[in-house]
């Protein structure tokens, strides 16, 4: 009787289901998409045999049409209810969960990176007989977890947030029954792991520091000294690691070049985009808004983590011989400009940060499209490779990606070849209407505000090798000879529809930049 009087004192925390209905879209959502798969016949391409081979459809099954309008669906019920919510900032969950400016944009670019993917999986779907239809529905629950990440506001919610994102992302990156894909997806496993350990160690010693993993409480402690200061920069050390893996910064960006390569370009594009874009809002909101009273102890720290990543990823990418291994490197070295808007730690810098978020998501989604297209032509295939394609429509799953199989392509398909220029210049921030440029340009002037010029002369030089390999594909695509025989690539009308978004939108966002920095400010305001 004592405990159960005890039990009914007990105050049950309020529960806002409005500060979450978003997250909850997305999950119910992929629940329902993964039912769909599981249950209703005629959502799988292929049935895989004994030996790895499979036997396929000459089409797309309708089934797997309904699941993609069903995630569809789901993506739109999300953005609905992101606008719902649009000018209702609150804290909720005993200050566990911040639905505020970060939060906010972050929704917007995700939401955008996950229709995009849902139409590159609608492709999949019709060529590569290999790729399953429960990416769908793993899609969505990755958007839910990069959305919970952007919003937390306490360690341990965000580390939850971190594991639902990841576990998804590791099953996407392996779906696939290629060896290479198998082996990227294993080395992506274990060094998550291995990353998540130093997160949840940088947690456990933070919270033995300030004795809370709340971001509120961690900015009193830090701010008033009353905090172990050797334990917490143990722990604010250990959290940076885990937070630079994610966002796949130097020196812990080894698996991001192997598993961009062997994961279909679709799951590439989705992770090039998504991840970044919730790593990078959490990593701002934890280290400008929870740890702020420690800027002088990490800002050296992360300066040379980014001076790192712009340099190893411009050069390592000169050498590269694979369109997907370059992308991979271009990764790398535009998480090392991001970083300059985090050492500045000031509201421009999360602003910057937040619009060039926005603009990388549509030019690397861009340069993924454009790879898939390019992929999927339908040839013979060379020798030593194995043609067990069933018929026009069909392949096998593997993707050629070198850059000799681009020889020529913009005079053989000047409209994606057109688009593909686009995109590669944009990412190379070539002035002076293409939303790279202003990416750039904004983060940059927040890092020379910030005293970081020094920082800013790196990035610049970065940039300028960086172009050399941009460059290159668009000389190899337009000025070298074509080889072989023509080509008919692979297209759909989901795949068109995703490349004319994802070209306006780089166009749009350079000709009006000023006004989307200034809508991303509210995103300076960090709550909770």
């Amino acid at each position: 009787m004592h405990v159960l009087a005890q039990a009914s004192q007990l105050t049950l925390p309020q529960i806002d289901w409005r500060a979450i209905a978003p997250e909850l879209a997305l999950l119910v959502s992929g629940v329902v998409v993964l039912l769909w798969v599981a249950f209703v016949p005629g959502t799988v391409a292929a049935a895989a045999n004994g030996d790895g081979t499979v036997a396929a459809a000459r089409r797309q099954p309708p089934g797997r049409l309904v699941a993609v309008a069903l995630t569809l669906a789901g993506l739109a019920v999300a953005a609905w209810l992101t606008w719902w919510n649009w000018d209702q900032p609150r804290v909720a969950f005993e200050s566990a969960f911040s639905a505020d400016g970060i939060t906010r944009a972050t929704r917007v670019i995700l939401i955008a990176v996950g229709f995009l993917s849902t139409l590159m999986l609608a492709q999949d779907g019709a060529r590569d007989r290999l790729v399953p239809a429960e990416l769908l529905p793993l899609s969505l629950f990755a958007l839910a977890g990069m959305s919970l990440l952007a919003a937390a506001s306490d360690l341990l919610v965000a580390f939850i947030s971190l594991e639902i994102l990841s576990l998804s992302l590791y099953t996407m990156a392996g779906a696939v029954r290629r060896q290479a894909t198998q082996e990227a997806a294993m080395k992506y496993f274990l060094l998550g792991a291995f990353s998540s350990a130093f997160l949840v160690y940088g947690i456990a010693l933070i919270y033995g520091a300030t004795g809370t993993t709340s971001l509120r409480g961690i900015a009193a402690a830090t701010s008033s000294a009353s905090a172990d200061s050797g334990l917490l920069l143990a722990g604010v050390a250990l959290l940076g690691v885990g937070f630079l893996f994610k966002v796949a910064a130097v020196p812990f960006h080894m698996w991001t070049p192997d598993v961009y390569q062997g994961a279909p370009t679709s799951v590439t594009a989705f992770m090039a985009a998504g991840t970044k874009a919730a790593g990078f809002a959490a990593f701002l909101r934890v280290f400008v808004g929870g740890l702020g009273g420690l800027t002088t102890d990490w800002r050296p720290a992360i300066a040379a983590v980014a001076v790192l990543t712009m340099v190893v990823g411009s050069v390592v990418a000169v050498v590269q011989t694979d369109v997907k291994r370059i992308l991979a490197y271009s990764s790398i070295a535009h998480a090392g400009f991001l970083l300059i808007g985090l050492a500045a730690a000031t509201a421009e810098g999360i602003a910057a940060s937040m619009f060039y978020l926005l603009a990388y998501a549509f030019m690397v989604m861009g340069a993924f499209m454009v790879v898939q297209y390019a992929s999927r032509a339908d040839v013979s295939d060379g020798p030593g490779q194995s043609d067990v394609s069933d018929g026009p429509g069909q392949s096998d799953g593997t993707e050629r990606t070198s850059l000799d199989d681009y020889r020529g392509f913009g005079r053989r398909h000047p409209v994606a070849g057109g688009l593909l220029a686009l995109f590669l210049f944009s990412l190379a921030g070539i002035p002076p209407a293409l939303s790279g440029f202003w990416a750039k340009y904004f983060v940059f002037q927040a890092g020379v505000d910030a005293g970081l010029t020094w920082l800013v002369v790196v990035g610049v030089v970065a940039s300028a090798i960086a172009a050399f390999f941009y460059l290159r594909i668009a000389v190899i695509a337009f000025l070298q000879e074509p080889e072989g025989e023509e080509e008919r690539a692979a297209t759909s009308p989901a795949l068109g529809l995703a490349l004319g978004l994802a070209s306006v939108l780089t166009v749009a966002i350079g000709l009006a930049p000023q006004a989307l920095v200034d809508a991303a400010r509210a995103a300076g305001v960090i709550l909770g």
